[in-house]
């Protein structure tokens, strides 16, 4: 596949010169301009040869980062875990996987990331828990009735013989909430709760020892220097205690088991931790929510810092559908004073050059299926452009790992390699997440391209497998070229960084034809994206300081499925 040629190169001097280096990390407001990369520690990279990424790969890998010209990285959970649900499933909070490393490890990697200028944002998931942690284990033992219960959602069931489930909700995974326990006879038992796999029980926020333990466990990252914390399905800890069924008409605030309106004291509690320590602590949420006023809620003053823009994410490659979403997510956000975060993807998304080379290029779990046409080369250019755009916005922006290499979705991987609960769960329907998983390309021409070292003999096999093709997707390989979508980022993120008016701030829509997206941001800096279907004249500027693709015609018009950043007068 060709990679357009970007147009013009970057002068590296000049954007050091206007500051390249990290912002103090001292900064209270950092997190509100920052470019956050999220570190799928399992697939980042592999210290110890076993195939498996760990915290000493991401150790070693700290230099490109820098140079990548990050600010956080935001680890998703690295926990102990039996990995039902690739580590949502946690079974100690206060302890590293023993296949990642340990908590000296851990707590090296954040004072060494530190020093580099890089924060670190970890993973908590207050929802559930996992089967295998000390809690669930207990309640199993302890039986109905017993103070051990009542963390959690265990139920009789219905029927003559308690034969069927308390309620009908579904699963996030699919099928059935409920899972019925064995008692200590064989007979069968009361049922639990999981709104997601019966590996991940749903803990009971209306019991006291759930808000001390998370409390407790905030306190126990944030006092060995994490910045802040990604809270995994942050609208779902709240249920209604009687757990009815889910009705045709839900009263705003009262769903049986999302948003509802008691979640934000669990928030506001969380939030006094974080503003209890030095420095900006920053509280960064995961809510799916349609309704922007109810998704502005959990950025109040007293709660949250950021929470993720999904809806960005998820709409299609088109004009008119990425501008209704910019203008009304700023919108959303205005109220409350919070910056929007920008994400292309993530470790649940289908990879954005896949998701764009197809005729319906928007996102949704529920469309997911096999043998989907793809037009890479397509989806290839719209990325490129779509990096540009997203890094323009006003607010922060994050970045999943290999994103910034251009790699695909891989979509092809053998059946008994997948892991991912929502391929099993779906029959084999959905292909699941593992294809935005497989792990990073280093290096070399073969499998593991340079992802586990060699000390003296041949590394493990990846835990999932990397495609034959992949050489050319390597850091080093597009680290020499470039034309590569790593020099893509390298260059934007630079230009970023040494831009004062991006990150958090203003934008101005400029007039523009149909199916373009023309921005400035201040300062005499210009956004246009071209998603209309043929070149455009590019408005009046005295530099072009970046293109996701080389300028076309005689003219020098920029080509459609691209963007260029330009300087204008002020």
């Amino acid at each position: 596949m060709d990679v357009p040629v970007l147009a013009p190169q970057v002068d590296e001097t000049r954007i050091v010169a206007a500051g390249l280096v990290s912002p103090s990390t001292a900064d209270p407001l950092w997190w509100r301009s920052a470019v956050i990369y999220q570190v799928y520690i399992r697939s980042f990279a592999d210290g110890n040869g076993d195939g498996t990424g760990d915290i000493a790969g991401v150790r070693s890998r700290l230099g490109y980062l820098r140079d990548l010209g990050v600010d956080a990285l935001w680890f998703t959970p690295w926990y102990p875990s039996p990995l039902a649900d690739g580590g949502y499933d946690v079974s100690d909070y206060r302890a590293i996987h023993p296949a990642f490393g340990d908590l000296a490890e851990a707590e090296a990697l954040i004072r060494e990331a530190l020093e580099l200028g890089i924060r670190t944002i970890i993973d908590v998931v207050p929802n559930h828990i996992s089967h295998e942690h000390e809690w669930f284990k207990a309640a199993l033992a302890a039986g109905p009735g017993s103070p051990e219960r009542e963390r959690f959602w265990f139920r009789d069931g219905v029927g003559p013989n308690g034969d069927e489930m308390p309620n009908h909700w579904v699963s996030n995974f699919q099928g059935e909430t409920w899972t019925r326990t064995t008692n200590p006879d064989g007979t069968p038992g009361q049922w639990y709760l999981h709104l997601f796999t019966p590996e991940q029980p749903d803990l009971n926020w209306n019991h006291p020892d759930v808000r001390k333990e998370h409390e407790d466990v905030l306190r126990f990252w944030f006092d060995r220097g994490v910045a802040g914390v990604r809270i995994d399905s942050a609208a779902l800890l709240e249920k209604d205690p009687e757990l009815p069924e889910i009705p045709d008409v839900v009263e705003v605030g009262k769903h049986p088991n999302v948003d509802r309106d008691e979640v934000h004291d669990i928030y506001r509690s969380w939030r006094a931790i974080a503003d209890s320590y030095e420095g900006t602590r920053v509280l960064v949420g995961e809510v799916w929510m349609p309704d922007t006023q109810r998704f502005a809620n959990y950025l109040r003053s007293d709660e949250m810092h950021t929470a993720f823009n999904f809806d960005f994410m998820a709409r299609p490659w088109d004009a008119t559908q990425l501008r209704e979403s910019i203008v009304s997510m700023i919108a959303a956000h205005a109220p409350v004073d919070a910056p929007s975060t920008w994400v292309l993807s993530n470790h649940d998304v289908t990879r954005p050059v896949t998701r764009y080379g197809r005729e319906d290029s928007s996102f949704a779990f529920a469309t997911k299926r096999f043998n989907t046409p793809t037009d890479l080369d397509l989806g290839t250019r719209r990325a490129r452009a779509a990096a540009l755009l997203s890094a323009a916005l006003p607010g922060s922006l994050y970045i999943y790992q290999g994103d910034e290499l251009g790699l695909p979705e891989v979509e092809d991987l053998p059946d008994d390699t997948r892991q991912d609960p929502m391929y099993f769960r779906s029959n084999g329907v959905d292909p699941g997440r593992d294809g935005c998983r497989v792990p990073l390309p280093w290096s070399g021409q073969h499998e593991p391209f340079g992802f586990s070292p060699y000390a003296g003999t041949a590394p493990a096999e990846p835990w999932l497998p990397q495609p034959e093709g992949w050489a050319k997707y390597t850091v080093e390989a597009e680290a020499h070229d470039p034309s590569s979508m790593l020099s893509l980022y390298r260059a934007a993120l630079s230009i970023r960084r040494a831009t004062e008016s991006l990150g958090d701030g203003a934008l101005e829509w400029l007039d523009s034809e149909p199916g373009v997206l023309a921005f400035s941001r201040g300062g005499g800096f210009v956004n246009v994206t071209n998603l209309s279907g043929h070149p455009i004249d590019l408005p009046e500027h005295e530099e072009i300081l970046l293109s996701s693709t080389e300028l076309v015609g005689p003219t020098g018009q920029l080509a459609q499925d691209s963007t260029a950043w330009l300087r204008t007068q002020h």
